[in-house]
């Protein structure tokens, strides 16, 4: 069993799965840091700070006035958290514009380093030498 685990462990795709969950976390963290630090703070101006993530309704029990979505759920208040939802959906689609557009530039750099290391176009060659003798054959023919 313990030969099968280790053959099964040395297979490349259960490596490179590893080395694309390692990855994946450490662009994760730079992309939640683009989202949050760079392009948040720029909507937040834009919207005029309004933070939607507390904005609920209560659907049922007390909360007072004013209240923040942590304190009416801690409350045991039913709510409808829709301010947080909306952000989600908000922040979801920036991260998907962010890792759209750095894909993009991933393909456009590596499309760019394809066409320099692409072989020159061989230019175009003239009939071969056997051609060349059977049309020399062929007026000699004709002349003759």
């Amino acid at each position: 069993m313990l030969n099968e685990f280790r053959s099964f462990i040395a297979r490349g795709n259960v490596l490179d799965l590893a080395v694309g969950i390692i990855i994946g976390a450490a662009f994760t963290a730079i992309v939640n840091s683009i989202v949050t630090d760079l392009i948040n703070p720029i909507i937040g101006l834009i919207i005029g700070g309004i933070d939607f993530s507390n904005l609920y309704l209560v659907l049922s029990g007390e909360v007072r006035p004013g209240a923040s979505l942590q304190a009416a759920r801690d409350s045991g208040a039913a709510v409808f958290a829709w301010g947080a939802f909306l952000m989600s959906v908000l922040n979801f689609l920036i991260i998907a514009w962010v890792v759209f557009l750095i894909v993009k530039a991933v393909n456009r750099a590596r499309d760019a380093v394809a066409k320099k290391e692409a072989p020159a176009p061989e230019a175009p060659k003239g009939p071969s030498e056997a051609e060349l003798l059977a049309e020399i054959r062929d007026l000699l023919k004709a002349r003759g």
